[in-house]
């Protein structure tokens, strides 16, 4: 069989989506050529939103699992594909719902807050998830004499502690892609570029948030770009993200604080994979009934409060 390029990839592609009714949704950390495909490109909370309204009957989700799995909880009669069934994330896997169950016996009446980085089953046991755009909204809903858990990510969870003045239980997990940005990094790009601002993502550790002019969500990130006196912008989050920034915002100078700052998983899906998704329907994402039930709750008044 003759390889097809990427032009008749492309096109296959698209008359597959026109008769299967499908929707491509990308995250913004995947690689360009998906992005460039892509019916809706963004950041967890805009994922999930466009998940809950899309008109379609196929989602296809270039992301990470957990991604696809909000897809699935939030649209159960639509047939939820992840183009490659091994792109998992490391920090949903750091936390368990077993785990979180003995937690909750052992403080009675804690409240738990899970960032949407986390797995189906972990979403039914907590009392609302978060993404990173909204986290500070979600914490600050819940009355200040509750005791909250924030899980998985501790790094997020200290970073909005920090600026909401909060106490938070901090779960002990992390994205090893934001952990292997460093203060070192940030001041060594600053040297590098004196006039350029520092936007960070939250998943980084407080004391590199601490050095940035800005910590937002991928989106959030895109918006402060646009708007922005700066010419030049250091970027300290995952690089798939620079090129989006690059086609919305090309006036301007992106420097990102790492080229380490690459995340395998999120680099696993190429064109190829979503052409394979459509043609044979793989992988599909199947949850249980009680499982969709029960995490949709928490998700739902994510959404509400974004």
């Amino acid at each position: 069989m003759t390889e097809l390029n990427q032009n008749e990839i492309i096109g296959r592609i698209q008359k597959l989506k026109k008769e299967k009714n499908a929707v491509i949704l990308v995250h913004n950390y995947q690689l360009g050529e998906v992005q460039d495909i892509g019916d809706y490109v963004g950041d967890s909370l805009g994922l999930s939103i466009q998940a809950k309204e899309a008109e379609c009957d196929v989602i296809v989700f270039c992301g990470v699992r957990f991604m696809a799995e909000t897809a699935k909880i939030l649209s159960p009669d639509k047939t939820v594909l992840l183009p490659v069934a091994e792109a998992g994330c490391p920090m949903a896997d750091m936390a368990t719902a077993d785990q979180l169950r003995k937690f909750k016996k052992e403080h009675p009446g804690v409240v738990a807050v899970a960032y949407v980085n986390s797995t189906a089953e972990l979403k039914t046991e907590v009392d609302i998830c978060c993404t990173s755009a909204n986290a500070e909204k979600v914490v600050a809903s819940i009355p200040k004499d509750k005791e909250i858990i924030f899980l998985p990510d501790k790094n997020l969870g200290a970073n909005v502690a920090r600026d909401l003045g909060r106490e938070l239980m901090l779960w002990p997990g992390f994205c090893p892609t934001h952990m292997r940005i460093s203060k070192k990094m940030i001041n060594q790009r600053k040297e590098e570029f004196p006039d350029a601002l520092v936007m960070v993502h939250p998943e980084c550790e407080p004391e590199v948030v601490e050095m940035a002019d800005v910590s937002l969500s991928t989106g959030g990130m895109l918006k402060f770009a646009a708007e922005t006196d700066a010419k030049q912008i250091i970027v300290g989050t995952e690089l798939g993200i620079i090129h989006r920034l690059k086609i919305e915002t090309p006036d301007k100078i992106f420097i990102p604080v790492s080229e380490q700052a690459i995340c395998p998983n999120m680099k696993l899906i190429e064109l190829h994979d979503v052409l394979n998704a459509l043609e044979n329907m793989e992988t599909e994402i199947i949850l249980e009934a009680e499982i969709i039930e029960k995490a949709r709750a928490s998700i739902e008044k994510m959404i509400a409060i974004s």
